[in-house]
This record gives C-alpha cells, sequence and structure tokens, in this order.
C-alpha cells in the first residue's frame, strides 16, 4: 500500500484535500467517487511534494493546447461515429507527430483496455490535462453524454485559443515597433551622442539644457550599462516574486482591476472565461457549486477568484448565482443582469455562454481599438525623440555658426 495525496469537490462545492493508502491513484479516486464528491487529483505523496518543488522546472506536457484540442475533437467525431472509445483511441494513436503524444495516447488507450474510465486514464497523464477538462469529462461519462461533452471541450478550447491567437497576432506589429523605437533611442545616445561630445568639448561655450541633457543619457548609457541592465533583471525578478506571494498578488491584482482601461479588460477577460467555463461545465452535467470551484482556477487575477469562492458560499446557503456575485461588487452589471435572466428562465448554462460571448467580442473590439491607435502613436513618439536628440546635437553648432557669421 501506497500513501498518496488527493483532492476533491463535495457536491456543495467544498474543496476537500487528504491522504489515503490505497494500491493505486486508480483506487483512491474509485474511494472518493464512492463517497459521493469529484475528484480532482489523486497522486503519491512523495511525487506530490517534488511536484510542488520541482514540477514547474521539471515537467512539460506532451501535448500543447492545440494538440489537446485536435484530441478531443477527433474523438468526439470518431465516437459519434459509433466507434468504441478503444478503437477511437487506437486510431488516434497515429495521428500526432509527436513520439511523447503518441506514446501518452497509447497510455490512456492501455488504461481504458484495462478497464478505467477515460476521466481517470486522462487524470493519470500528470497535468497534460487541466482540472476543467478531466471533470467535464468525468461529468460526461457520468451523464452519459461523453460524446457530446467532449464537442464542447473542443468548442470552448478553439474559441479560447482563437481569442488568444487574435489578441496575440494583433500585438505583433506594435511590439515588433516598441522594439524598434528603443533600440533606435539607445543606438543614437550610445553611439551616435558620443561622437559629437569632442568636438562639444573643443568648442569651449556653454550648452543649451537639452543637450547636456541629451549628453548625460549618453554617458549613462554608455558607462553604466551593465548596471541599468541588472537592475532591470532584479526588478522583473522581484515583481515575479510579488506575484508569487499570495498577499501580494492580491495586492497587485487589486491594483491592476484599478487601472482605469487595462483594469476594465481584465476585468472583461475573466468575466468571459468564468462565464464560459461555467455555461459549459453546467452543460455538461455538473452541479453549480462543484462548477464554481472549478471555473475559478481559469481566472487571471486572485481578487475576482476570492469573489467567485465568497459568491460560492452564498449560493450554499440558498441566494442565486447573480445575486450572490453582485453582492462582491466585482463583476460588470450587464453580466450579473443577464445571468438573473437566465436563472428566471431557467437557461442558466446558455445565457452563461451568451455573457462569455458578449465579453469577447466586446474586449476583441476594444483592443483593436486601442491597436489601431497605439501604432500612429507610438511612429509619432519615436519621431519626437529622434527630432529632439538631433536637435540637441545641432543647436550648440548652429549657435556657433550664427555667432561667427555675425
Amino acid at each position: 500500500m501506497t500513501l498518496y495525496r488527493y483532492k476533491a469537490v463535495t457536491p456543495a462545492g467544498d474543496t476537500l484535500e487528504g491522504q489515503m493508502d490505497a494500491g493505486s491513484a486508480d483506487e483512491v479516486i474509485v474511494k472518493v467517487q464512492e463517497a459521493g464528491n469529484i475528484p480532482l487529483s489523486a497522486e503519491e505523496a512523495d511525487a506530490a511534494m517534488a511536484g510542488g518543488l520541482f514540477g514547474g522546472l521539471m515537467r512539460k506536457s506532451a501535448m500543447n493546447a492545440k494538440q489537446v484540442t485536435a484530441f478531443t475533437d477527433q474523438l468526439a467525431t470518431l465516437m459519434g461515429a459509433g466507434q468504441p472509445l478503444d478503437r477511437a483511441l487506437q486510431i488516434l494513436l497515429d495521428m500526432p507527430e509527436s513520439e511523447k503524444a503518441r506514446a501518452m495516447i497509447g497510455r490512456i488507450r492501455d488504461q481504458v483496455r484495462e478497464g478505467s474510465t477515460l476521466s481517470d486514464a486522462l487524470e493519470a497523464q500528470h497535468g497534460s490535462f487541466s482540472r476543467l477538462y478531466v471533470n467535464m469529462v468525468r461529468a460526461g461519462e457520468i451523464g452519459g453524454t461523453l460524446e457530446r461533452t467532449l464537442r464542447r471541450l473542443a468548442e470552448y478550447m478553439d474559441r479560447s485559443q482563437k481569442l488568444k491567437s487574435s489578441v496575440v497576432s494583433a500585438l505583433i506589429y506594435p511590439a515588433i515597433l516598441v522594439v524598434a523605437v528603443l533600440a533606435t533611442i539607445v543606438l543614437l545616445l550610445m553611439f551616435v551622442v558620443p561622437q559629437f561630445v569632442p568636438m562639444f568639448e573643443d568648442l569651449g561655450t556653454d550648452l543649451p539644457l537639452v543637450t547636456r541633457v541629451v549628453l548625460a543619457f549618453g554617458n549613462l548609457l554608455t558607462g553604466w550599462w551593465w548596471l541599468l541592465l541588472g537592475g532591470a533583471v532584479v526588478l522583473a525578478a522581484w515583481f515575479r516574486r510579488q506575484l508569487a506571494q499570495a498577499d501580494s498578488r492580491r495586492a497587485w491584482d487589486e491594483r491592476f482591476l484599478r487601472m482605469g482601461l487595462f483594469g476594465t479588460l481584465m476585468l472583461r477577460l475573466d468575466t468571459a472565461r468564468l462565464a464560459r467555463t461555467l455555461g459549459t461545465l453546467l452543460q455538461s452535467g455538473v452541479p453549480l457549486l462543484a462548477a464554481l470551484s472549478i471555473a475559478r482556477n481559469v481566472l487571471s487575477n486572485s481578487v475576482l477568484a476570492e469573489a467567485v469562492d465568497e459568491a460560492a458560499g452564498l449560493v450554499k446557503t440558498g441566494d442565486g448565482l447573480a445575486y450572490a456575485l453582485g453582492q462582491q461588487k466585482r463583476f460588470p452589471k450587464l453580466a450579473l443582469q443577464m445571468v438573473a435572466v437566465g436563472e428566471e428562465s431557467g437557461e442558466l448554462d446558455t445565457m452563461l455562454l451568451k455573457v462569455a460571448d458578449a465579453f469577447d467580442n466586446e474586449t476583441k473590439a476594444t483592443i483593436d481599438r486601442l491597436l489601431a491607435a497605439l501604432t500612429p502613436v507610438l511612429t509619432l513618439v519615436m519621431a519626437l525623440v529622434v527630432g529632439l536628440i538631433m536637435m540637441a546635437l545641432l543647436m550648440p553648432i548652429m549657435t556657433i555658426m550664427s555667432t561667427v557669421g555675425g
């Protein structure tokens, strides 16, 4: 017998953590399910400790998000065509180009043939499939709607990836422009400006303030670039450490939400994520409280995640979801009103997906407008800075020439 650590969600939405002696992780999962709970994870106690310390550095998923989406869609298609689960997995075994992906699908197929459920086999792949993914599959198995659940999962992941890809694609050109602006300024200050220093010293006249400032920045970059670079690295490490600590992360997330347009965008993105995840889970048969416990993990902002936890506590006492979320004073009124309509009409899952679509579209439109305005602004900034530097270099020369000419 081996000691295992496990996490689970009760039907009331509470998170359980504990230890259990068992022969395998599958046995732990079965016992947790028999107790009426939804298992989230089960692994050997020693492995759990090692994963907490080194998992982020040493563990790499066998399939990326795009490959998982394709795997899910193909599996749903094969099952919809009447193929048994193990046969569908056997067919998919030859699809991926990656050896690691083929090996993982082979392990899943073998475990299914040995009697494991698909959700248990997926969970045994050590983080390759998210908690959301595993629990939706488990809910589909329990409700006898596995094929439909896999299709919803594929649609959910495909939509999330398309939104992310559209934002990343839109950011590429502005990012290149920012790098070009910074590189131009640094090159001018480090290599062009120092060429004028001997000439200005030979002139022996008082330099204009703007020229002295530009020369000072040039000297700073030329002589102390290593210190500036080291300071930037230290600052980035400090900020990353701040985000790794719960209290500091919460304080920063609170600040982020108050940052005007940036905070509004973050709120809309997380509202869309929460609504889409909840709607998809509810459609797959996951109870609301358990769905809230799972969905809060997709939120990027810890303040909003805490608000969902507090809302779950109110839902547990009998309050509606719209009222519970509204009491937190965090989420947009439009989203709360749409959720309330969904509760009144008995179509909460459908309305949550409409909320997600609305906020996804609104966020994308806002980002597109910002990026459209950002390009000319960056171009103007680069022109102004380069012009300022050139003016600072030419002003002393023009002053001397006018004096000589006079």
